[in-house]
């Protein structure tokens, strides 16, 4: 099953980074916003970079500093990396990591044709719970709607603690369940490759943090709206099915997955229906929550 979902997120992320979403369009634009972002951060990087898959902003929050190393774990088109080697200047590095190749090539083309300048930033194709990095060389980890995707979590959180230096901190959005989801939903590979049945309890998430030698671990409801998604029509990735009219629900306000998008493979198809149908009847916001993350490497 593990290595079914990995190949099922490769493959859904890897047709998005091709798809052409961008700040340049509205809805993913909303969706950045509604997470956090600025408008003047999103105009300071590639539109390419935003493809409104965020469900929080952690370089707004994770306290970075002129010199220090960085590290976005599923770091997309770079919008994060961007953003974070802003704040931590030539003197520091951000560092993207990526386990999708269209991924990594398109934040490789975002980082050449960044007006910014991007010489301080890098992104290696890996997995988040074997980071290609030397033990204690990281000051901040960050990371935004993705740790929810990993099958093994506490790798991913033990791996985190092993690149950290001491002192060093863990500073991430994700997507956390308030209460056990229905099994129908639970069992779905879609929904897992929609950020919602691979999400794990929010304490479950605090205890695996602290198991893997963090302390001072916070975990805090931002009380965002993940239906906010729905802004973005056609789109196939990180909690947003592709969408349909919310108003041909049973009148409750969600997201509903549409039958293809142009992220979907016509093969697909059927999945894409059965999720349509289990989200029709649940409000993905009754059970997870957009939360930010903090944690501290003793």
């Amino acid at each position: 099953m593990t290595e079914k979902i990995v190949e099922a997120v490769r493959s859904r992320y890897g047709s998005l980074a091709v798809s052409g979403l961008s700040t340049e369009h509205e809805g993913v634009k909303a969706v950045a916003e509604a997470f956090g972002y600025s408008a003047d951060e999103l105009a300071s990087i590639p539109a390419a970079a935003n493809m409104g898959l965020s469900c929080g902003n952690p370089t707004a929050t994770a306290h970075l500093r002129e010199g220090e190393v960085v590290v976005d774990l599923g770091s997309g088109g770079g919008l994060d990396v961007f953003l974070a080697a802003a704040k931590v200047g030539p003197s520091g590095r951000a560092i993207g990591i990526d386990m999708t190749p269209e991924m990594i090539e398109l934040a490789r083309r975002n980082a050449a044709k960044h007006e910014g300048g991007a010489k301080n930033v890098e992104f290696h194709q890996a997995m988040i719970d074997d980071l290609p990095l030397p033990d204690s060389t990281v000051d901040c980890v960050i990371s935004n709607c993705v740790i929810n995707l990993a099958p093994d979590k506490k790798a991913v959180f033990r791996e985190v603690a092993r690149v950290l230096k001491p002192g060093g901190r863990l500073a991430v959005s994700d997507i956390a369940l308030k209460r056990p989801l229905p099994p129908e939903i639970g069992a779905d590979i879609m929904a897992y490759v929609g950020c919602i049945a691979g999400a794990i309890s929010i304490e479950e998430y605090k205890q695996g943090l602290i198991d893997a030698g963090f302390s001072e671990v916070v975990i805090v409801d931002s009380g965002s709206d993940l239906n906010a998604y729905a802004k973005v029509e056609n789109q196939s990735g990180c909690c947003s099915p592709p969408m349909k009219d919310a108003s041909e629900n049973t009148g409750k306000s969600l997201p509903i997955a549409a039958a293809s998008s142009c992220c979907s493979p016509a093969t697909e198809t059927d999945l894409h229906d059965d999720l349509r149908d289990l989200l029709s009847r649940y409000n993905v916001n009754d059970y997870a929550a957009s939360v930010k993350v903090f944690a501290v490497k003793p």
